[in-house]
C-alpha cells in the first residue's frame, strides 16, 4: 500500500479519536477481514493501540488468508476459517464485527450456494456467538436489499421494505443479506443481543481488489492498460457514492453510538450520478486521452441491475453525527493515484 492508504488511515483515526476509548481493552472478532473494509478495519484498531491505555485484542477470520505481516503483532489474532462452518472461540469476545461476504455480481453468480451460506450460516454461527458471550453484534448488509426502489423511495430509507426479485441472478445475494437481517432481528428481540445492521452503499477506495469487477477497478484497470472502457447497458444507472475513509468513519459510529437493533445506511446522499457521468470525471481526471464502449452485460455479469441507488442518511445524521466529507471527484483522484502504484497492468 502506498502513502494515500496510509494517509486515509490517518484520517480516520484522526476524525475519530474522540470516541477511540470506547474499544480500550475490548476483545473484537471480525470476520471478512482479508477484504477491502476488513483491512481497513484492522489497521484502524492497530492504530488505536499506539495510545490506548488498554489495547484492543483482534482476531480477524477469513477464508482467504494467507501468511502476512499481521501474525506478528501480539494484538492480533488471524485464523483462517470459513464462517459458514462451526465455529469455536476460546475467548471472550465483546464487539463482533461481520463483514465477510461474496459482495462482487461477477462472483456470486459464479458461487451463489457458498454467496447463501456464508450469509445465512455464517450470520447464524456468529450471532450464537454473540449470544453466549453478550457481545455487540453488527452485521454488514447491504444496499442491494432494497432492490430496484421507484422514485418514490429515493433517497431511500432504512424503512422502505424492498423491490427484491427472490428467483432472479442477484437473489443469492440480496435475499442472504435480507435473511441475515431477519437473523438479527430475532436475535435482538428474543435474545436481547446487541444487534446493529449496516447497509452500505457503493463504497471505494484504494485497498480495492483490481480483480473485483465493478466499476472503479474495471475503469481504472483498461484506463493504465490504454484499453476502451466498457460502459454495460444504456449507462444511465445511478449511484451514490462514498469515499472508504468516510465510510469506515460511519461503520465505527455505528459501533459506538447504534441503538439497539437499529438499522443505519452508511454512504453518500448526492451527487447521484450516471456510469455515463463517472467516465466523464475519469476523463477529466486523467492527463491521457480515454475512451469507451457501450455494450451489453456480458454472461458473466448477473442482470435485474438496479437503476438508482441512493441512500437517505437522515437517521445516521441523527445517530451517529454522520457526516462524509469526501467529495466523488476528489475520492476518484485518491483512488487513481493509489492503482497507478499498486495495480498490476
Amino acid at each position: 500500500m502506498n502513502d494515500q492508504f496510509v494517509d486515509d488511515k490517518i484520517e480516520i483515526v484522526k476524525n475519530t479519536k474522540k470516541f477511540a476509548n470506547f474499544f480500550s481493552n475490548k476483545c473484537i472478532l471480525i470476520t471478512g477481514a482479508n477484504g477491502f473494509i476488513g483491512k481497513y478495519f484492522i489497521d484502524v484498531f492497530m492504530e488505536y493501540n499506539k495510545f490506548l491505555k488498554k489495547p484492543i485484542k483482534l482476531t480477524a477470520i477469513d477464508i482467504t488468508f494467507k501468511k502476512n505481516v499481521y501474525y506478528r503483532n501480539k494484538n492480533l489474532s488471524v485464523l483462517k476459517k470459513d464462517v459458514s462452518k462451526k465455529l469455536k472461540i476460546n475467548k471472550k469476545i465483546d464487539i463482533i464485527i461481520h463483514a465477510a461476504g461474496i459482495a462482487s455480481p461477477f462472483y456470486y453468480r459464479q458461487k451463489p450456494l457458498e454467496t447463501l451460506d456464508v450469509t445465512i450460516n455464517g450470520t447464524r454461527n456468529l450471532l450464537n456467538i454473540a449470544k453466549q458471550n453478550k457481545a455487540k453484534f453488527i452485521f454488514f448488509s447491504s444496499s442491494e436489499i432494497y432492490g430496484d426502489p421507484d422514485s418514490k423511495n429515493i433517497p431511500t430509507k432504512e424503512n422502505y421494505r424492498g423491490n427484491v426479485n427472490s428467483m432472479g441472478p442477484r437473489a443469492c445475494y440480496d435475499e442472504s443479506k435480507r435473511l441475515g437481517e431477519t437473523l438479527c432481528y430475532i436475535y435482538s428481540k428474543y435474545f436481547n443481543v446487541h444487534t446493529n445492521i449496516i447497509r452500505p452503499f457503493n463504497v471505494y477506495g484504494p485497498g480495492m481488489n483490481q480483480n473485483d469487477y465493478r466499476i472503479f477497478p474495471n475503469f481504472a484497470i483498461n484506463i493504465l492498460k490504454n484499453n476502451i472502457i466498457s460502459i454495460y447497458g444504456s449507462g444511465n444507472q445511478t449511484r451514490t457514492y462514498c469515499y472508504i475513509s468516510d465510510a469506515i468513519e460511519g461503520f465505527l459510529r455505528v459501533v459506538k453510538y447504534g441503538k439497539i437493533g437499529e438499522v443505519y445506511n452508511i454512504g453518500n446522499n448526492k451527487p447521484e450520478v450516471s456510469v455515463e457521468q463517472i467516465y466523464k470525471i475519469f476523463k477529466k481526471i486523467n492527463s491521457k486521452k480515454i475512451f469507451a464502449k457501450y455494450i451489453k452485460h456480458p454472461k458473466s455479469y448477473p442482470a435485474d441491475e438496479p437503476q438508482r441507488r441512493c441512500p437517505n442518511v437522515e437517521k445516521s445524521i441523527k445517530h451517529l453525527n454522520y457526516k462524509p466529507k469526501i467529495k466523488l471527484e476528489e475520492g476518484l483522484k485518491k483512488y487513481m493515484d493509489w492503482a497507478k502504484k499498486n495495480y498490476k497492468y
